[in-house]
C-alpha cells in the first residue's frame, strides 16, 4: 500500500511540475513581447531571455526563507562566528590597500563592508550557482511577488543589452542576487561601479564589489562611526505600541530620553539620549509563545539603512553584530 502511495505522490508532483513548465513557457512567450516593448534588443531576447527555464526549487526557497522561521539567537549565532571574523580579517589583510582606499573615499567603515560580505556570501565562497535569468523569470512568472521580480528581470536584461554585465557570468542566488555582496539588478543599475575602469562591472571582483557596496550604503545615508543598535532590557511597564516586530516599517521613533522609564539598563546608553531611536522585538512574529519583551534592541538610523539592503530585522542585527566583532581585529 505504501509503495502505491509513494508512486501516486511521485506521479502527482511530476504532473504539477509538467503543468507549471508548460504554463511558464506560454508566459515566457508573452513576456518576450513585453521585453521588446521595454526596448530590449531582439538579440538579448533570443539569446538570453528565451533560454530561461522554470526552476521549481526557486518557488520552494521563496516560501521558506530563514528570516521567516529562525529566532534571533539562532539566526545570529549561525552567521556571526569567530571563524567568520578570522576569515574576514584575512581577506582585509590580503586586500588592505584597496579596502582602505574605498573606506576613505566613500566614508563607509571597512568593518561594515566586511560584515555585509561575510553575511551575504561568506566572503565570496557562497555566491550561488543558480541561473539568475531563469530565477528571475520563475519569480516573475509566480504570482506572489510578480511585479517586483518583473522589474528586476527587465532591469538585468537592459544591463546585458548595454554590455554593462556579461550574461555568461550571471549565476547567483535563487532570488536573482549577484556577486560578493548579492546585488539585485535594480541595485546594480543604481549603485554598481566600474571601479577599476575596465569597462565592465564585475561584482565578483574585490575592487568593483567593495566600491559598489560602499557607494550603495553611502548614497542611502550611512553615518560613519555612528551606532547601529544596542541590546536592551525592557521593563514590564512599556506600552506594547512602542515595540516594532516587523521590518516593513519602523514606527514610534523618539529621542532615547523619552524611553528612559522603560529601560532597565538605561545608564549604559544614556550618552545617546538625544539620538532618535526605536525599539524592536524581532522574535514576536517568529517564535511560538514568545517572551514579548525579549530579546529587545534599541535601533538607530544606521540600522534602518541596513533594512534597505535586506528587509529583515535579523539580517540587520547579524550584520551590525559582525561589524562590531571586527572592532580591534583589523
Amino acid at each position: 500500500m505504501k509503495i502505491i502511495n509513494y508512486f501516486f505522490i511521485i506521479v502527482l508532483f511530476g504532473s504539477i511540475n509538467s503543468y507549471a513548465e508548460d504554463s511558464f513557457n506560454i508566459w515566457l512567450k508573452s513576456f518576450s513581447i513585453k521585453a521588446e516593448k521595454e526596448g530590449i534588443s531582439s538579440n538579448t531576447i533570443n539569446n538570453v531571455l528565451k533560454k530561461a527555464k522554470f526552476l521549481p526549487n526557486v518557488i520552494k526557497y521563496d516560501r521558506y526563507q530563514p528570516e521567516f522561521y529562525e529566532d534571533t539567537k539562532t539566526y545570529i549565532n549561525k552567521r556571526v562566528t569567530k571563524k567568520k571574523v578570522k576569515n574576514g580579517s584575512k581577506l582585509y589583510l590580503t586586500n588592505k590597500n584597496i579596502i582602505n582606499r574605498v573606506e576613505k573615499e566613500f566614508l563607509v567603515e571597512k568593518e561594515l563592508l566586511l560584515a555585509l560580505m561575510g553575511i551575504e556570501t561568506n566572503y565570496g565562497t557562497y555566491l550561488g550557482k543558480m541561473d539568475i535569468i531563469s530565477s528571475l523569470a520563475t519569480l516573475s512568472y509566480d504570482k506572489r511577488r510578480s511585479a517586483f521580480f518583473t522589474n528586476e528581470l527587465i532591469t538585468i536584461l537592459k544591463l546585458v543589452d548595454e554590455n554593462l554585465i556579461n550574461e555568461k557570468i550571471l549565476f547567483g542566488s535563487w532570488a536573482g542576487a549577484f556577486g560578493n555582496f548579492q546585488f539585485m539588478p535594480s541595485t546594480i543599475n543604481k549603485y554598481a561601479i566600474d571601479y577599476d575602469k575596465n569597462n565592465n562591472i564585475d561584482l565578483k571582483s574585490i575592487k568593483d564589489s567593495f566600491a559598489s557596496a560602499a557607494n550603495y550604503v553611502s548614497k542611502i545615508g550611512w553615518k560613519k562611526n555612528q551606532p547601529c543598535f544596542f541590546r536592551i532590557d525592557l521593563k514590564d511597564n512599556i506600552p506594547i505600541k512602542f515595540l516594532n516586530t516587523s521590518a516593513s516599517k519602523i514606527k514610534y521613533k523618539k529621542k532615547l530620553k523619552n524611553f528612559k522609564n522603560y529601560i532597565n539598563n538605561y545608564d549604559k546608553i544614556k550618552s545617546y539620549e538625544n539620538y532618535k531611536v526605536a525599539i524592536i522585538t524581532p522574535d514576536k512574529e517568529i517564535v511560538n509563545n514568545p517572551d514579548i519583551l525579549s530579546p529587545a534592541y534599541l535601533v538607530f538610523d544606521n540600522y534602518e539603512l541596513i533594512l534597505k539592503w535586506n528587509r529583515s530585522l535579523r539580517f540587520a542585527l547579524a550584520v551590525c553584530t559582525l561589524k562590531n566583532n571586527f572592532t580591534n581585529e583589523l
